[in-house]
């Protein structure tokens, strides 16, 4: 299907949620990525309206979402809650826009694809509904790498746990941890039960528990059995991209005071047995993969030094010590670029080029 051709000949690009913390991070991954892309229109909430933000360089100013808005659009990148993503994605497909999906409303669609441009990109070739779905930061900040070692052994069971920053609930809760610290700073909490909580008071922000010198064990909302959503989406959205319906899946999700950047610990078992070596080199040379693998030189990845780029990282990769067919290893990634923007951005070049 060929691109409608605007002034440049090329396609238009519109980003609804511009001004939000992934929107703006958006913008920024857009003015450095290779410029495919003609008009680029911003669009957000009637109260952010005429504002004007920087994106390849120039000032745009912020429309109102609205229906016409999407006319003559290509393609529109979503990243706003799930109830306004559940109303306007259709609106911008019915008027021919390909809408590539940040939230959670659409993932698990069985008429739309999820998708990661480095591990399913096949996926985007059927999507009935004009939409395609990003998976959440958790899952993105380990599924490349997890991709990748899958394409080689066949993942046959995966056991999780997640280290997850703060700002993966938003502004809300950096502004929480940020203000937490300020309240323990200096201080000689953290030596005696309860006495972070009682300096905190109730200002525990979207988390349950203090998150400043503390780790809360719960992410998301309450589901059946004393899983949580967040858990329950890791293990479907695996599921979905790497095409294994049925694969065994269980995850622990921690909410750590980290602003940016989320971490997992995986136990992956294979169809076959594996070598430390030969993961080694998979995982050295699969895109969008940074191996950082040498602890005796105090050599692994941490979020303070993750944060700000785009790959996945992975170290403390190691051979299951009573099974010859699992890997243990340590992920990270940031979850504003590869765990929410870069990801949808990268779907969207791939829907552009597929349409040219």
């Amino acid at each position: 299907m060929a691109v409608a051709a605007g002034r440049t000949g090329r396609p238009t690009l519109a980003v609804v949620g511009a001004t939000g913390a992934v929107g703006t991070v958006m913008l920024q991954i857009l003015s450095h990525r290779a410029d495919i892309w003609g008009e680029i229109r911003l669009i957000a909430s009637p109260r952010s309206a005429g504002r004007k933000l920087a994106v390849r360089g120039e000032e745009v100013e912020v429309l109102a979402l609205a229906e016409e808005v999407f006319d003559g659009v290509d393609v529109a990148l979503f990243d706003v809650p799930d109830e306004i993503a559940e109303r306007w994605a259709p609106i911008a497909a019915a008027k021919g826009a390909v809408v590539v999906d940040n939230s959670g409303a659409f993932r698990m669609d069985p008429e739309v694809p999820l998708v990661v441009p480095e591990v399913n990109p096949h996926a985007l070739r059927v999507r009935p509904r004009g939409i395609v779905a990003n998976p959440s930061c958790t899952t993105l900040c380990m599924i490349v790498a997890l991709g990748a070692l899958h394409a080689e052994y066949g993942l046959r069971e995966l056991v999780a746990s997640s280290y997850q920053a703060v700002s993966g609930a938003g502004r809300a809760g950096v502004d929480t941890l940020r203000r937490q610290i300020s309240l323990v700073a200096g201080t000689e909490l953290g030596t005696s039960p309860g006495d972070v909580r009682r300096a905190v008071g109730d200002d525990t922000g979207p988390f349950p528990e203090p998150v400043a010198l503390n780790v809360v064990p719960w992410a998301g909302e309450a589901r059946a059995d004393g899983w949580s959503s967040e858990e329950m989406k890791v293990r479907d959205e695996t599921r979905k991209v790497l095409g294994r319906p049925t694969l065994p899946v269980a995850v622990t999700c921690v909410r750590v005071p980290v602003v940016t950047a989320h971490s997992l610990t995986l136990h992956a078992r294979f169809e076959s047995e594996v070598t430390v070596a030969k993961a080694r080199e998979i995982l050295a040379t699969a895109p969008g993969v940074v191996l950082f693998d040498d602890p005796g030189a105090g050599e692994f990845p941490t979020p303070a030094d993750v944060v700000g780029t785009d790959p996945t990282w992975v170290g403390r990769v190691r051979r299951a010590l009573d099974d010859p067919t699992a890997l243990d290893f340590f992920v990270c990634g940031d979850n504003l670029r590869k765990g929410s923007a870069l990801n949808t951005v990268q779907i969207a070049e791939l829907v552009a080029g597929a349409r040219a």
